[in-house]
């Protein structure tokens, strides 16, 4: 039986922070964003050509309004992705509603029922900024690409990740992780 689904939205939180700051011409200091880059969770997406070193180079580049100078793909697409959040706070801030008020009791309740010796007791769901992929699973966390999640502007209440409903979207990966 699955006990507890813990989600996880410090990174997000904290990019939040930085965007507002960022996008009012204020300097975020370089502190925070080493800070940023060397989280816990954000080492779920890193590899061998993205890493701590290249968050603070991107997230650096945007707060001293210089440009990126990166050969890496992941770092450009990072840095895009930043700086979209910077254009349309006003949209950002639709992003980061559902993931703040997500209740996660009523998924647990559902794996429950569909999984009868589940693998892990406790799972993680994390949603970190990260680059190109929609979702990684590693272990017992189910890692979401917060860019990814996407509110409709036409009807108050609607999100989705690719073309999956917010919470299904979720449940599903969670059973992906649990049959792994």
């Amino acid at each position: 039986m699955i006990k507890a689904v813990e989600k996880k939205i410090d990174i997000v939180e904290m990019l939040h922070y930085y965007w507002q700051i960022t996008s009012e011409r204020g300097k975020v200091g370089e502190a925070y964003i080493i800070d940023v880059a060397n989280r816990p969770e954000m080492k779920n997406i890193y590899d061998d050509e993205f890493n701590e070193e290249e968050v603070r180079k991107v997230l650096s580049c945007i707060s001293n309004k210089e440009p990126l100078n990166s050969q890496c793909q992941k770092s450009r697409k990072f840095w895009n992705n930043n700086m979209w959040m910077l254009e349309d706070l006003e949209y950002t801030e639709m992003m980061i509603k559902p993931v703040k008020t997500l209740n996660l009791d009523s998924i647990m309740n559902k794996l429950n029922t569909k999984i009868e010796n589940p693998k892990y007791d406790k799972l993680e769901v994390l949603f970190i900024p990260a680059t190109s992929e929609e979702y990684l699973i590693n272990e017992n966390k189910l890692i979401i690409n917060f860019f990814r999640v996407k509110p409709d502007l036409y009807e108050e209440g609607k999100v989705s990740i690719g073309d999956t409903n917010f919470e299904d979207f979720i449940e599903e990966k969670l059973i992906e992780l649990l049959s792994k």
